[in-house]
C-alpha cells in the first residue's frame, strides 16, 4: 500500500476519533469552554489514532518530516472543526435568527427583532454567563465583589481588537441594504443610560 493511501485512510481514522471523542466529551463530561475543550479533543485524537497506529507499524514507510507534517495537519483541521462547528453553532447570532425563525413558525417581524435579541436571545443563551465563563476562563476578566475588572490580559486583547476594528474591518460593509463603517467603531454614539462603573 502506498503512503499516500496510508496517508489517507489514517486521516480517516484520525476523523472519526475526533468526531467519537468530541461526541463522548461533549455528552459525559465537564465543559468550561466549547472552543477550549473541542481544540483538547483533537489533540486526544490525534495522539490516541497516532500512538495506535504507530504500534501496528502503519507508519513504516514514512519520514520524520512526514510524521511531524500528518500529525500538523491533524491537528490544523481539528482546529478547524473546533472553531467552525461547535463554536459556531454555541455562539452564532446568525443561526439563533434560523433556529428563531423556525421555533416562530417560520417568520418573525423584522421590526420585532430588537425585542428578540433582547429580551429572548440573551436569556435563552445564558449569554452574560456564558460569556463572562468565557473571559474569567481565559484570564481576560477578574470578578471581585461583583465588580468586572479587565486583567493586563484582557487589556492588550481589547486593545488589540479596536485597533483591528477601527483600522483593518470593513469601511463600506452592507448593512440592510446600505454601505457603512459603523462598525468600525461601534461606539462613536454610545451612551451610558446610568452609571454602572466601579467605584
Amino acid at each position: 500500500m502506498n503512503k499516500y493511501l496510508r496517508a489517507a485512510l489514517a486521516t480517516l481514522a484520525f476523523i472519526a476519533a475526533l468526531l467519537l471523542v468530541y461526541y463522548v466529551h461533549m455528552r459525559q463530561f465537564r465543559v468550561n469552554v466549547v472552543l477550549y475543550a473541542s481544540i483538547l479533543d483533537a489533540v486526544i485524537a490525534v495522539v490516541v489514532v497516532f500512538a495506535g497506529l504507530y504500534a501496528l507499524k502503519w507508519f513504516r514507510d514514512f519520514s520524520r518530516l512526514e510524521l511531524i507534517q500528518l500529525a500538523a495537519i491533524w491537528l490544523l483541521g481539528g482546529y478547524v472543526f473546533a472553531i467552525s462547528v461547535p463554536t459556531v453553532i454555541d455562539r452564532s447570532l446568525s443561526f439563533y435568527i434560523l433556529e428563531k425563525l423556525q421555533q416562530r413558525g417560520g417568520g418573525i417581524r423584522e421590526d420585532a427583532f430588537r425585542q428578540v435579541f433582547t429580551e429572548e436571545y440573551v436569556r435563552e443563551h445564558h449569554l452574560v454567563e456564558v460569556r463572562l465563563t468565557e473571559q474569567l476562563q481565559s484570564g481576560t476578566v477578574q470578578i471581585h465583589d461583583g465588580c468586572v475588572r479587565l486583567t493586563a490580559r484582557g487589556e492588550r486583547l481589547a486593545s488589540f481588537g479596536r485597533f483591528y476594528r477601527q483600522n483593518l474591518l470593513p469601511t463600506h460593509r452592507l448593512l440592510m441594504g446600505q454601505y457603512t463603517d459603523a462598525l468600525t467603531d461601534p461606539f462613536r454614539d454610545s451612551r451610558m443610560p446610568s452609571d454602572y462603573r466601579c467605584q
